[in-house]
């Protein structure tokens, strides 16, 4: 009897500390982070963020992109806006990555009132769902509290998804950072205000198979004559594409209309449509008939939320950068 009493006891205490340990992981950060100690932070970020974007709205998108690059890569802590030789944004997928003077520059508003106090980190994720808010998309509430990472390195960049990657790839990319496949299909979807350069899909238009013309054959027919006039043979491989054709300034669901419609521009995004496994996801967000609807901005934020707390930095692992361009 008193051997049982003690092996429930063990187990309690084990329950208890496991849970105590999640709990102490949740609140690494919090909604509301700076509310006594720098109480405009979340407003100066924003109205930063709404002046860049009323002279570039291309910030938005950027914005966006940057922080899921800074995210994937040592984990959420502003690694990606580091400046040196072998950095991260030397890294080619980062070398098109836009908005760096927007975070310069409310880092610069953020240290003037409340020095030493704010992170680099947090100024990216704040911005990033201001950016989304701008373009007419979903709010979502930002727990902040991370700390900036002190190494930056371009190899370390493989860890980010590709637009060649097999949809298992990917899948096991996100999975690495603990998150799952509807994570997957949502985060993409993020797409929807994004544009690429030519050059990371002008193979699926004349060099992807070696019968009739060249195309990938999962893309729309019609389709394939508009993306060639953008992107011909020999043109200019730097021009960017609306990745969501028809809606490319707008924060809505219409990419998932056009992956299902064989519009779909990287390969890896067409995918999600092509793989059966992702398939029903973005069928989820269409509210296909038969299936339980999915709201896509409802789902946006949450992943959003999910994924900006990757890697986030202890105290004695991060610091707060006194210019977000360079460790201290």
């Amino acid at each position: 009897m008193e051997n049982s009493r003690l092996i429930q006891t063990s187990h309690l205490v084990f329950l208890l500390l496991a849970l105590s340990v999640s709990y102490v992981h949740c609140q690494a950060t919090r909604v509301g982070f700076y509310s006594k100690t720098c109480p405009r932070a979340e407003s100066i970020v924003r109205s930063t963020v709404q002046t860049h974007f009323r002279s570039n709205p291309t910030v938005a998108p950027g914005l966006l992109r940057m922080h899921f690059h800074d995210c994937f890569v040592q984990g959420c802590d502003a690694s990606v806006l580091i400046d040196g030789p072998n950095t991260e944004k030397t890294a080619l997928p980062n070398l098109g990555l836009r908005g760096y003077e927007v975070i310069d520059d409310a880092k610069t508003q953020l240290e003037a009132a409340c020095p030493g106090v704010v992170s680099c980190a947090d100024i990216l994720a704040l911005a990033a769902r201001d950016a989304v808010v701008l373009t007419n998309g979903p709010n979502w509430l930002v727990p902040t509290g991370r700390r900036d990472g002190r190494v930056s390195l371009a190899s370390d960049t493989s860890n980010l998804p590709g637009f060649t990657d097999s949809i298992d790839v990917q899948k096991q990319k996100f999975s690495d950072k603990g998150l799952n496949a509807q994570d997957l299909v949502t985060l993409v979807g993020g797409h929807t205000i994004g544009t690429s350069a030519c050059q990371f899909f002008m193979y699926r238009l004349y060099n992807f198979t070696t019968t009739g013309n060249g195309a990938d054959p999962s893309i729309n027919p019609s389709f394939l004559p508009q993306l060639q006039a953008l992107c011909p043979q020999n043109g200019d491989v730097t021009r960017r594409v609306g990745l969501d054709t028809g809606s490319e300034t707008r924060f809505d669901a219409s990419f998932f209309s056009n992956l299902r419609n064989g519009r779909g521009v990287l390969e890896s995004d067409q995918m999600l449509w092509t793989d059966s496994s992702t398939k029903t996801l973005v069928e989820r967000f269409l509210g296909v008939r038969g299936l339980l609807g999915l709201s896509f901005n409802v789902e946006f934020g949450r992943s959003m939320v999910k994924m900006s707390n990757i890697g986030v930095k202890s105290s004695t692992e991060g610091e707060i950068r006194k210019v977000c361009s360079a460790i201290n």
